[in-house]
């Protein structure tokens, strides 16, 4: 090897060590940051750390978040306190029989002006925001449902022939009560393949409901203080997705995915209890959210931990049960622990 070639390796050596080291860099500045978001978060909701982790990690991943829980749990307090913590225009719209799709997307009005002409103007929606609160979204008609699928996936929205850009971010945030199910619309397999993961949230524990008792009824309100703003969280997103993936992470994914599926499984209880799995989306979807676990904890590549750690919010809402499964008492839950453990 001549000297000559020697020296570009040594430079390109250089080179892709500087790389790394600027973006372990900006992990661990990131890092500090979020924990920073995670403490105001945590001054006004109490003892739901893993929901606020994985709705950050859904914003962090630029996607949009299922959150399913009985009332009462802070969903919509929640949802305003990322507004504020984050820096984000959020809006709240409450999802009922006779919502219209113009209701969220806004409409176009006929007007004349001072010289007598008419003419069309768009008035917008409350679907241009940063974080947009779907409360109880399978309430709505699946015709006003689908008023957000363009919205989810392309971020504008289409009115009358013409389009219009959402605002950057754009998220969603939809909330869904699991008990109270009489005239409720499940939400289409389409438009819940858009959501990158659903969290579900469970009760708080005794101390956290009872320090959530004592802030909460007295005359001293907290209020959430910004700690980011939106130009940050966009900088964090392209963070994320600059985070190296290894080979072992990435087979990981494949293989849980695929092994998801009763089309390409090898596992016999999957064809059994599985009517139809996770599509090439949901890979995407945990490939981003392992990516943003990852920074979310001030590690600079995700491990195969993660993707067993995301397995089920990721999976659960893009799969169904077969009759035989609901027979024979078969959760999908209990599936995705069977698929992770064929790649743990």
């Amino acid at each position: 090897m001549s000297p000559a070639t020697e020296s570009s390796d040594a430079r390109t050596a250089d080179a892709a060590f500087d790389a790394d080291a600027a973006l372990l860099e900006d992990v661990e500045r990131l890092g500090d940051r979020i924990k920073a978001a995670r403490q105001a978060i945590g001054r006004v909701i109490f003892g739901q750390a893993d929901v606020v982790d994985g709705t950050l990690v859904t914003l962090l991943a630029g996607g949009h978040c299922l959150l399913i829980g009985v009332p009462g749990l802070a969903k919509t307090r929640l949802v305003q306190t990322l507004g504020v913590v984050l820096g984000l225009d959020a809006k709240r719209v409450q999802f009922t029989p006779d919502l219209m799709p113009a209701d969220i997307l806004g409409s176009e009005v006929l007007e004349q002006n001072e010289a007598g002409r008419r003419g069309f103007r768009f008035i917008p929606g409350p679907v241009f925001c940063q974080l947009l609160m779907a409360d109880e979204i399978n309430r709505a008609s699946p015709r006003t449902q689908s008023a957000l699928l363009q919205a989810m996936q392309e971020h504008k929205v289409s009115v009358a022939g013409h389009y219009h850009d959402l605002p950057a971010p754009f998220h969603v945030l939809a909330t869904q009560n699991p008990i109270e199910q009489e005239g409720t619309y499940p939400l289409p397999e389409a438009q819940l393949d858009r959501f990158l993961m659903q969290v579900d949230i469970g009760y708080p524990d005794r101390a956290a409901e009872r320090a959530m008792l004592e802030a909460t009824t007295t005359d001293r309100v907290v209020e959430p203080e910004p700690t980011l703003s939106q130009d940050d969280l966009m900088a964090a997103q392209r963070l994320v997705r600059r985070v190296p993936m290894g080979e072992s992470v990435i087979e990981a994914i494949l293989t849980l995915v695929r092994k998801g599926r009763p089309e390409t499984t090898d596992l016999p209880e999957i064809r059994a209890h599985v009517a139809w799995g996770p599509g090439p989306r949901a890979s995407q979807s945990l490939a981003l959210a392992c990516r943003a676990r990852a920074v979310l904890d001030g590690r600079l590549a995700p491990s195969v931990d993660d993707v067993i750690a995301l397995a089920r919010p990721v999976l659960i809402h893009r799969m169904a049960p077969t009759f035989t499964a609901r027979a024979d008492g078969v959760t999908l839950g209990e599936i995705i622990d069977r698929l992770t453990e064929s790649v743990g």
